[in-house]
């Protein structure tokens, strides 16, 4: 019998049989979605029978979120979005950023001072080599993405004498370092706190019922996961962070991924939503900029249903894959900057309104099993409020998700101001160069770092391709378009001072005529 590869398909086959079996389609479906939802919830008590006394209460709490989130699960039924209802976006939809109006100077204190700053630090830097939270890599000038947040912050707090705090969202893998790491920061003209998204347990794909044996998380840390960003606006309500800071008479947050350096407080984006220059204040944006080839898996706004929402491209019909990629059709990528009213988070959780797409994960874990988890992204939300998009320069969007991005916040494309990257202004063109650098040899921090004697000179530098063995002496410029591609078993060395400009490097050079 062929693979089956849905889990609503495993699940069917599994509970065949189990109790009875109606005839008629649709209800034997229901009964054995049931069926699933009943098991895993014994299955859950099983857990939090072994957990502490103590703990019982909010992992209970905790329980029922993924409960409620598994049976959203088993009751969708095919694409989240019927293609051919997607609306064309209305015309104020999405705003550009260079009509937006800067606020006046003696207004700044009074908005930033309702704003709160939020940071998604739950990622590991595994993926680049590194333990430990992605946070505390070096990025620039020996300073960590966590570093560079906090004098973002404190330098706004100390120009405009006002009290933005930094919250941090951990996760259970990066909770422990993170808390040893920021007291670094207790001498600093910024507050910050923290609180952890949930943990969750994953699934088996044959039995859809968790792996986890007990609660002990340390214990078997590849039984759960964190559910993705979409976790924020419950966990933050239920940390009580959120009531504190409305109580506060803090408005907005501002919430992004720590590791994109492009994300820092914008006055003009605060000054639109609070209603500056007489316009109608708003209680959702997301930051949106212009799609390009290499960002058509990104997600993007659509009208549908009446509301603003998010696409992804896992919601995306395989017939319609090839549209979604097209930077005609979708002219926009979500940039995963998103602005929020802090009363209408609390509405909607208290109206039972938030609703969001369900991504579904499949990972193999070491032992061979094959698992899913079940996730949420934060933009997802957007069709729960009333909200816009801003389109943003591209100079927002500026993540580090390889050594490749590492290069280009490394290099002297930019300068650092006050924990912010500021592009060169010798660069002629506002885009960054693409870089595409060897999986085999550069994707670890450790061993890009090796390749380089230091960052070569790229101001001038459109596209840059490296694979296999190569090194870069001190002082190299690369300009156009540099490729560089060392065979296997070869290797190439760019001696120091070489000057690269719309070259194409192959085979075994050790030495390069400048």
């Amino acid at each position: 019998m062929g693979e089956l590869s849905n889990p609503i398909d495993i699940l069917l086959n599994r509970v065949r049989g189990h109790q009875r079996a109606p005839s008629d389609s649709k209800e034997f479906h229901e009964v054995t979605k049931r069926d699933a939802q009943r098991v895993l919830e014994d299955d859950i008590e099983k857990l939090l029978e072994t957990c502490d006394e103590a703990q019982k209460a909010p992992l209970r709490s905790e329980m029922m979120r993924f409960s409620n989130l598994f049976g959203r699960f088993l009751a969708e039924d095919g694409p989240s979005v019927d293609w051919n209802r997607i609306e064309k976006l209305p015309e104020d939809a999405v705003q550009d950023y260079s009509s937006l109006q800067a606020p006046d100077d003696n207004h700044i204190r009074d908005e930033l001072n309702k704003l709160v700053v939020i940071k998604l630090n739950g990622g590991l830097g595994t993926s680049m080599g590194c333990h430990g939270p992605k946070s505390v890599i070096p990025v620039r000038s020996d300073l960590t993405f966590l570093d560079l947040t906090v004098q973002q912050i404190e330098h706004l707090n100390r120009v405009y004498n006002c009290s933005v705090p930094l919250v941090l969202m951990n996760s259970f893998n990066t909770d422990e370092d993170t808390e040893k790491v920021i007291r670094k920061y207790k001498g600093f003209q910024v507050k910050i706190y923290t609180f952890n998204q949930s943990c969750f347990p994953r699934v088996s794909r044959e039995s859809l019922l968790p792996v986890a044996k007990n609660f002990n998380v340390k214990d078997d840390m590849e039984a759960w996961y964190p559910p993705g960003h979409g976790d924020f606006y419950e966990s933050f309500a239920n940390s009580g962070l959120l009531r504190k800071f409305i109580d506060e008479g803090r408005v907005y947050c501002f919430l992004s991924n720590i590791d994109n350096l492009g994300a820092t407080v914008d006055l003009n984006i605060l000054n639109r939503l609070i209603g500056g220059g007489g316009e109608k204040p708003i209680e959702f944006v997301m930051e949106v900029t212009d799609k390009t080839r290499a960002d058509v898996k990104g997600g993007t706004l659509i009208q549908y249903e009446n509301k603003l929402r998010l696409l992804e491209i896992a919601q995306v019909p395989k017939e319609h894959v090839d549209d979604f990629k097209s930077v005609k059709t979708f002219k926009f990528f979500n940039t995963n900057n998103i602005w929020a009213k802090l009363d209408a988070i609390e509405r909607v959780l208290k109206e039972n309104t938030l609703n969001m797409e369900i991504i579904v994960n499949n990972k193999t874990l070491d032992n061979g099993l094959r698992v899913i988890q079940l996730e949420t992204a934060v933009g997802a939300a957007m069709k729960c409020f009333e909200g816009i998009g801003i389109n943003v320069p591209r100079s927002r969007f500026l993540p580090v998700k390889k050594t490749s991005d590492l290069m280009l916040v490394m290099s002297n494309l930019y300068s650092l101001r006050h924990g912010s990257l500021v592009m060169s202004p010798q660069r002629m063109f506002p885009t960054t160069p693409l870089v595409k650098l060897g999986e085999n040899h550069f994707a670890k921090v450790k061993e890009f770092l090796g390749r380089f004697a230091n960052i070569p000179d790229i101001i001038e530098l459109d596209h840059l391709t490296v694979s296999g063995d190569v090194t870069f002496g001190r002082g190299v410029s690369l300009r156009g378009t540099v490729i560089i591609i060392a065979n296997h078993g070869d290797r190439i060395d760019i001696p120091a001072g070489a000057i690269l400009e719309n070259k194409i490097v192959s085979g075994n050079m050790r030495i390069l005529d400048h």
